[in-house]
């Protein structure tokens, strides 16, 4: 089967169109948590790369790059049985008690620095 491009997809199709396309394959059997963590790190690392010398950047090769990352993640969240939905809330209400508005706003500082 083959992906159409759709701008419509929920986030729940996508996360299982991802996870599909890795069964069909056969590939869940090397996807142990370490190994999608490291290969998150290494797509990261290939996104980097687009913006290596200057800001002047292919979005298409871009696009590509953190579509890998967001890939492995997905693959790492369904591995890890969480949903990505509810830890990324999780962490916006931690990071906005670290990062109040009044402190943060237009300031880059850590928030051990605030």
């Amino acid at each position: 089967m083959g992906f159409t491009l759709c701008y419509n997809n929920s986030m729940e199709e996508v996360k299982a169109a991802v996870v599909k396309f890795t069964k069909d394959r056969d590939w869940d059997q090397f996807h142990s948590p370490a190994n999608l963590a490291k290969s998150i790190a290494i797509e990261s690392g290939e996104l980097l790369e687009c913006f290596q010398w200057d800001d002047d950047f292919d979005k298409e090769r871009v696009c590509d790059e953190l579509a890998d990352v967001v890939n492995y993640a997905i693959l790492l969240a369904d591995k890890l049985d969480v949903s990505l939905e509810d830890i990324i809330m999780k962490k916006l209400e931690e990071n906005s008690r670290k990062y109040p508005v009044g402190k943060s706003k237009g300031n880059s500082k850590k928030y051990t620095e605030l």
